[in-house]
């Protein structure tokens, strides 16, 4: 038995191919299938089957793809309610395959329809658990996204009573030396305390996991409830793709339009430019938003835009428009990008350039705007006048901004507030708008 874990840095996302006998079964893949075609390939084996824990609502699966390609089962819980050919997975259903057997285990909390998967070696001894978003290293998945989106749906308080009885009944009687592999580690939004360890064991969860502790029901839930981190505009959309099954990887992304270079946009177009933010602010397409390309584009693009809406991708050279169709693709964004360009025409906008020492003089003379999360406001304050309005908001409360002033955008480092100071300054047209940037580090530490 071989069990390869593949890692995106991007979405924090993992996944898994689990080899044995020739035959592979991956668990919980991410949209692009070739990294796992390549695994079957240097090991001359077969995909023959994909399991997925629950409808994702952070990244989009290739599930749909290994079943039309291959002829490759796909498992998944009869609660999804899936749209595609599956079969039912769940509480005491196995199968074999080579000289491992696959365990269902209905394990809800972070959704009303997760498994997880027990993996038992050819003796029959519980060797693996792939716990999807249910059981994270150091924490669990949280209980608020299945609100509204799904097949099922439930209520935050409802979900985290659920995952108290998983964690009870499923998992504490498991044994220590099992191996855990989850479907995210830290800086995804499925969780709130996630290690930055890739895999663990029971054991090392049983005394080191808050939510093994001697908790009672209610301890329990007030504690998962508290402090979850926002939930991004894209997650609903994902959770019903998935549900449906993604068009194929290569050929979705085929068909976003390659604009020329230089070709003008629609007038009032929706275009997030990925560009540095010197670069962005030395001549931009009025109202775009400076979505730098780094490691949480995906996640920022599908926070900042709804899925609703179509959009333009700018960026300088054509190499970096082809990996930023990938990251969009991700999410399934690559459906909402009307063209991608290099460098259109009409980039006539500047931003205004931040006179640090102007600012440190004369602090009360600035609106002072922090798009950090409430979180981060809250706990580690560094300017005791600022605004908080978290980044993913402020298309629809820039206008809460007065602009009397001149208003100063920060964040933790520089990354989000390009974007935040780039959206107010398209809406707020009038008001003079600076970004804080990467200066914003020297006041950090002042503050603390």
């Amino acid at each position: 038995m071989n069990i390869q874990q593949f890692y995106d840095e991007g979405l924090a996302h993992a996944s898994y191919a689990i080899l044995s006998e020739g035959k592979i079964a991956l668990v919980d893949p991410g949209r692009n299938p070739q990294p796992y075609y390549d695994f079957a390939e240097a090991n001359l084996a077969k995909i023959v089957a994909v399991i997925e824990t629950h409808p994702h609502a952070d990244f989009v699966s290739s599930h749909l793809e290994f079943y039309k390609n291959d002829d490759a089962t796909i498992y998944v819980s009869k609660l999804v309610g899936a749209e595609y050919p599956h079969v039912g997975f769940d509480e005491g259903d196995s199968f074999q395959m080579g000289k491992v057997t696959f365990h269902s285990l209905h394990t809800p909390g972070h959704s009303p329809d997760s498994i997880s998967i027990l993996l038992k070696d050819e003796n029959e001894k519980d060797h693996a658990l792939f716990s999807g978003d249910t059981l994270f290293i150091g924490d669990v998945g949280r209980p608020d996204l299945r609100e509204k989106a799904g097949n099922m749906t439930a209520q935050r308080e409802e979900l985290a009573k659920m995952m108290y009885h998983t964690v009870q009944d499923k998992l504490k009687p498991l044994a220590d030396d099992v191996l855990v592999f989850p479907a995210h580690g830290s800086g995804s939004l499925c969780g709130k305390n996630l290690s930055d360890a890739r895999q663990s064991t029971v054991g090392e969860q049983r005394a080191t996991n808050w939510a093994f502790n001697d908790l009672d029901e209610k301890t329990f839930v007030d504690s998962l409830l508290q402090g979850q981190p926002y939930i991004p505009k894209y997650f609903g959309y994902d959770v019903d793709m998935n549900k449906k099954g993604a068009p194929a990887y290569q050929r979705s992304i085929s068909q976003v339009g390659i604009w020329p270079e230089g070709a003008t946009l629609p007038a009032e177009a929706l275009v997030i430019d990925t560009r540095n933010n010197l670069d962005f602010a030395a001549g931009h397409i009025p109202g775009a938003i400076n979505i730098m390309n780094g490691g949480k584009f995906e996640t920022w693009l599908g926070s900042i835009v709804g899925p609703e809406e179509k959009f333009f991708l700018v960026a300088d050279i054509a190499a970096e428009l082809e990996i930023l169709i990938t990251k969009a693709a991700k999410i399934g964004y690559e459906q909402l990008i009307k063209g991608a360009v290099v460098n259109p025409a009409g980039m006539t906008e500047k931003g205004n350039s931040f006179d640090l020492e102007a600012f440190k003089a004369n602090k009360e003379q600035f609106t002072i705007v922090d798009i950090r999360s409430r979180d981060e406001h809250a706990t580690a304050p560094i300017f005791e006048a600022a605004i908080n309005i978290p980044l993913q908001e402020l298309r629809e409360r820039a206008k809460e901004i007065p602009t009397s002033k001149p208003i100063v955008v920060h964040c933790a480092g520089g990354y989000r507030s390009a974007a935040g100071s780039s959206i107010v300054a398209g809406i707020l047209k009038d008001a003079e708008i600076l970004d804080f940037s990467e200066a914003i580090k020297e006041f950090q530490l002042i503050a603390h």
